[in-house]
């Protein structure tokens, strides 16, 4: 049913969003580095390895430079038209094309670079992989601001910062989702997904799913 609601749902945001979608790739064709689309190998269901699409916010060959696959806030790699699309999500939105073709569902885990899925307890990976990656699930919605999280932590670099805080506990998240997945969670994250975009400031999660696993004290979410 899940994949059902994928296909008809990205089918009708691609054509409400083809106007916007055109504008951003003359305006990303215009910038000093000229380059419209990243694809970026993410870890999908069964531990298949696929292309997510993006827009591309940052310069080329960033995953080479500074904090590697780590972006920090106010991070000198990301463009200027890529923090207006990285604030709004907008740089995600090809991500609709991978739902369309399978790769993705609108709701699941957040499909991790190779780097980052290994980080996660055993168990966590075992269980994640079971499903399709989502362009939003409730990891996505809580660690929406990743940046910020990992500028407040100062004792820790990002990589220790990622794996020692924020993978626990985005792993439990993912859980979470698997073991309360419905059509309701469904339809629930994608809500407040949009309610939060609006309104960052905004925990309607926690009044939505009371039973969230409780975060780390020290990831000061």
């Amino acid at each position: 049913m899940q994949r059902f609601f994928d296909i008809v749902l990205s089918i009708i945001a691609i054509l409400i969003l083809s106007p916007l979608l055109v504008i951003i790739i003359v305006a990303l064709s215009l910038t000093g580095e000229k380059e419209v689309f990243y694809v970026q190998k993410r870890v999908g269901k069964e531990g298949k390895i696929f292309g997510a699409f993006k827009f591309a916010t940052m310069v080329k060959n960033s995953s080479n430079m500074g904090t590697g696959l780590i972006t920090t806030r106010n991070d000198p790699r990301v463009l200027p038209i890529g923090r207006v699309l990285r604030k709004t999500k907008l740089n995600e939105f090809p991500q609709l094309f991978n739902i369309l073709l399978g790769d993705m569902s609108f709701v699941g885990p957040r499909p991790q670079v190779k780097k980052h899925f290994e980080v996660f307890p055993d168990h966590v990976k075992a269980e994640i992989v079971k499903i399709r990656p989502g362009l939003t699930g409730i990891g996505s919605i809580i660690f929406r601001d990743e940046e910020s999280i990992l500028e407040k932590n100062k004792r820790l670099s990002y990589d220790e910062c990622y794996a020692s805080l924020i993978a626990p506990y985005k792993g439990e998240l993912e859980l979470w989702y698997l073991n309360n997945k419905s059509i309701f969670t469904y339809f629930s994250m994608i809500f407040i997904t949009v309610w939060v975009v609006i309104f960052p400031g905004s925990k309607i999660y926690e009044r939505v799913f009371r039973d969230l696993p409780k975060p780390i004290s020290e990831l000061n979410l």
